[in-house]
């Protein structure tokens, strides 16, 4: 099971719209605001890294209003 930390930047006054279309999404544990350089944290799960990558190239990045994102991957000890 591969786990991954997405930071995503918006466009101004997009952080709702973004946020309610990457909720709902296949994969997403958890979204939530923040307030800095970053306006939401996406908690991933999948089957591998691969379905992780894919979902935050082909789904999150394609969102209109994602201006840039960030992935952090996790590891499990």
């Amino acid at each position: 099971m591969a786990i991954g930390f997405v930071l995503i930047k918006t466009a101004p006054a997009a952080e709702r719209e973004v946020y309610d279309k990457v909720k709902d999404m296949e994969n997403v544990m958890e979204v939530h605001s923040l307030f800095g350089e970053y306006d939401l944290i996406i908690k991933l799960q999948a089957q591998d890294f691969n379905s992780l990558g894919q979902t935050v190239v082909d789904s999150i990045r394609s969102i209109e209003g994602v201006e840039d994102t960030k992935t952090l991957t996790g590891i499990e000890f």
